[in-house]
């Protein structure tokens, strides 16, 4: 009998079982046609620059933030675990990995810092998510932001970064949120959409590569609810950082 339900009980657990290589792979459409990217063409001692808000942040250590592939500079996030991966997987091409992103930053404060924290490390690789405090300020801050001004500074940034750093390759990750997350009301689901629409909107204009992280963690939530992947619905746990980063190894590398 003891043997019996051990074996149901397995059956039951495998049924269940969160597969993170198996989300990612239904989430995201084959981008193989459309990402020039691969991990063939990563070349030898190539720069990665991670970019964003506090989920890209991390809790990073901002005083070792010039050594890159230093766990500390890359936070407790998906940046670290982006980190590993490519570090792991790409052994002996030498690469740089650095984590720029800044908690609370909003488009025009990327902008602000940007010689200082893009152009000036002359990165090949270059990934940016930024648009949750572009709106969740007008909730919380008393930030007098719009999607237009969102829009418009956001083009503005990667206009700027093509003409000053030419053959650069740039992920633009979607915003995202995580639907039953604890800082969410109901509110957030259509007015937070045109942000996420004005990201995927601008990676198509500028022919650039796009990480779906909504469409990522909507599979998720198939599996586990916000709970697991992201308690307050903003920023991830660290089973939520671990889908981030495979999902973005998929869209990138």
């Amino acid at each position: 009998m003891n043997r019996r339900n051990f074996f149901k009980k397995s059956a039951l657990a495998g049924a269940a079982a969160i597969s993170i290589p198996e989300i990612v792979k239904a989430a995201l459409p084959d981008t193989s046609s459309t990402n020039d990217l691969s991990g063939q063409n990563l070349s030898k001692g190539a720069t990665i620059l991670l970019q964003g808000d506090s989920i890209t942040d991390a809790g990073r250590n901002r005083t070792d933030e010039n050594e890159a592939n230093k766990q500390s500079q890359l936070g407790n996030g998906y940046s670290l675990f982006i980190g590993a991966n490519v570090l792991a997987n790409h052994a002996g091409k030498e690469l740089k990995i650095y984590n720029r992103g800044i908690s609370g930053n909003k488009v025009f404060q990327l902008a602000e810092r940007w010689d200082k924290d893009c152009i000036d490390l002359k990165p090949n690789v270059v990934s940016i998510l930024i648009g949750v405090n572009d709106f969740w300020h007008t909730k919380t801050n008393d930030y007098k932001g719009t999607i237009v001004e969102y829009e418009a500074d956001y083009r503005a940034l990667l206009a700027r970064t093509i003409k000053a750093l030419p053959g650069v390759k740039i992920a633009i990750c979607e915003p995202f949120i995580i639907h039953g997350g604890k800082a969410l009301d109901n509110t957030w689901e259509g007015d937070f959409a045109p942000y996420r629409n004005v990201a995927k909107a601008l990676a198509k204009e500028f022919k650039l590569i796009f990480v779906p992280f909504q469409s990522v963690f909507n599979e998720a939530l198939k599996k586990a609810d916000a709970a697991y992947w992201g308690p307050d619905g903003v920023h991830p746990s660290m089973a939520g950082a671990q889908l981030m980063a495979q999902a973005w190894n998929k869209a990138v590398l």
